[in-house]
């Protein structure tokens, strides 16, 4: 523990592994925040320490597994400091509705200077030329070498790293072309590069080096038919993640001739095992995963995933979580209230099918693109809350969903009325479906209730709502506020809507407080109520999706470099 002492009100966060003063003191400064420091212990140390914790710190050498996670009652957050979340379990995290993040602009500089420093030793054959002459020899006639002007540098993943790396290599003088899926043809242009598939980019490129994360999508994206893709002669370098070379097709290919050399920082099993392929191939140049093992790139590192951790923890921003949807921060704004108000129709609808769904349909008309995804977690958020409790959230949301059979549908629908923007839910079951719409009203976004099945409603959706179907006669108002009155239950609105005189009539009244079961009871008996609902609005999740922390400080000392999201071979849609 730090010197902060622990109170009633206050949150707990885990340190599993080491770092450094520029983020604990962050960290420290927070308030209501105390810092449970197990970097200097063992395992069990962090597995004993999570029962209570909200939010755990990792670097590369705690493995946040299944078990580990499952002592985590209370995880909101798991922050890695460094790129690669190869340690944690997305899968299970993303489950139990805990954000991952990761600071993947801290150490972006100092792994695009490794990656040329590898470069640079396999090109001039350094290793050999450093070894020959401690070995008393002095080889100049055998070590020759290539220089990088006039060169081709193919790069697979022009993101943050991959960028710096293109920059280095113009001031080598080197062409460069890149395989890049999400790589816009303008930010092209501004690196000053030519796009190409990775297979062209295999047959031009004399040096190829990789930056992209590891995904079952990229596992041996340079495998065995890509390195017979490659010129002959040209060279191979990974400071990206370990899995993305072939090790075995790698070292034939070197041993063979058919590569001139190549230069590795990460390996598929770290350390390199004895029996490795590798340690005898030829004109290879190791180093031991060092790519961010600088007191620069440390200091980032730490600094940036204490932001990101903070920012999450005390305001909701999931900018650094690789496992929650996606907003573009400029829509962000308007993105938020559309959200919360498919978050309170899920609630609704919950009540109304009484958590009988095989498909939940989520409609929305409105200006804010790209919004569709975070919509339906939204609004599968309210809908399961009920059943499934706090730990549904943004994040776990379209996962719990898919445990429970739940399809779920996301359709673009033109104008409604005069919303400017309107949200739509329809959830099937049996072949019968149940609708609710909602939508923002004026320039403050004021979220209503306008559709409940076939009735046009106009409630606030907030504290708690009696859904009642009763027949057109008259007396029913007085009726229900009569037993509400004597239950001493103040009425903020109530709403009556109706298709025709003498039918079905829908009810909403919000009242103040939640309903004894007598009250409900009470409701129920009377002549002409058919059924009733009680809605309770539970205290949400603050999360917000992925967008506020997409700014500068997010980037390394260089803004506007694109992010590899989802990773696809050429020829993949």
């Amino acid at each position: 523990m730090n010197s902060k002492t622990e109170q009633a009100g206050t949150r707990r966060l885990v340190i599993a592994d080491p770092l450094f003063a520029e983020g604990l003191d962050l960290l420290a400064a927070a308030p209501d925040l105390v810092i449970d420091d197990r970097s200097a212990g063992p395992r069990d140390a962090v597995r004993e320490a999570l029962p209570g914790a909200v939010a755990l710190i990792v670097r590369s050498r705690t493995k946040v597994d299944a078990d580990l996670l499952a002592a985590a009652d209370h995880l909101e957050v798991i922050g890695r400091a460094g790129v690669g979340v190869d340690n944690i379990d997305v899968e299970e995290a993303t489950r139990r509705g805990i954000a991952v993040l990761n600071a993947p602009g801290g150490n972006t500089c100092s792994t695009a200077e490794l990656t040329f420093a590898l470069i640079m030793s396999a090109a001039r054959r350094i290793p050999e030329a450093d070894a020959s002459v401690r070995g008393g020899r002095w080889d100049r006639k055998v070590l020759r070498g290539r220089q990088l002007l006039g060169q081709t540098l193919g790069v697979v993943g022009a993101g943050r790293i991959g960028s710096e790396v293109i920059r280095r290599a113009r001031g080598f003088g080197m062409h460069v072309v890149a395989f890049d899926p999400y790589l816009t043809a303008e930010r092209a242009n501004d690196l000053g590069l030519e796009q190409l598939e990775l297979e062209e980019l295999l047959g031009r490129a004399d040096i190829v080096t990789i930056h992209v994360p590891l995904t079952e999508t990229t596992r041996s994206i340079i495998g065995e038919a890509e390195i017979e893709a490659m010129k002959d002669g040209a060279m191979l370098v990974n400071a990206a993640r370990g899995g993305l070379v072939d090790e075995k097709a790698l070292a034939e290919a070197l041993s063979s001739g058919k590569l001139a050399a190549a230069a590795l920082d990460t390996f598929e099993t770290e350390p390199l095992p004895e029996d490795s392929p590798l340690r005898s191939a030829p004109n290879l140049v190791f180093t031991p995963h060092i790519g961010a093992a600088t007191d620069q790139a440390q200091r980032e590192v730490s600094r940036e995933i204490a932001v990101a951790v903070l920012d999450a923890l005390l305001s909701g921003d999931l900018g650094a979580a690789l496992n929650a949807p996606y907003v573009s921060p400029s829509e962000l704004g308007l993105a938020t209230p559309v959200l919360d108000l498919a978050r309170r129709l899920g609630v609704v609808l919950a009540e109304l099918t009484q958590g009988r769904c095989e498909r939940l349909d989520v409609r929305y008309a409105g200006p804010v693109e790209g919004v569709l995804r975070p919509l339906a977690a939204a609004a599968l958020e309210g809908y399961l809350r009920s059943s499934v409790g706090r730990r549904v959230n943004l994040v776990s949301a379209m996962t719990l969903a898919a445990e429970r059979g739940i399809e779920v549908g996301r359709v673009r629908i033109g104008e409604v009325a005069d919303y400017a923007n309107y949200v739509e839910l329809h959830s099937v079951s049996d072949g019968e479906t149940t609708a609710v719409g909602g939508a923002l009203l004026g320039e403050a976004h004021h979220p209503r209730i306008v559709r409940i099945e076939e009735f046009h409603v106009d409630v606030v959706p907030a504290a708690v709502l009696l859904v009642i179907r009763n027949r057109d006669v008259p007396g029913v108002i007085g009726d229900v506020g009569m037993i509400l009155g004597k239950a001493g239950v103040n009425i903020a609105e109530y709403h009556l809507s109706r298709q025709a005189a003498g039918g079905e009539a829908l009810g909403i009244i919000r009242i103040d407080g939640e309903l004894s079961e007598d009250t409900l009871d009470a409701l129920r008996s009377l002549e002409a109520v058919d059924e009733i609902r009680q809605v309770v609005f539970p205290a949400f999740s603050k999360w917000v999706p992925r967008g506020l922390s997409d700014a500068p400080r997010r980037e390394c000392r260089r803004a506007g470099s694109p992010r590899w999201q989802t990773p696809v071979r050429a020829g993949r849609p």
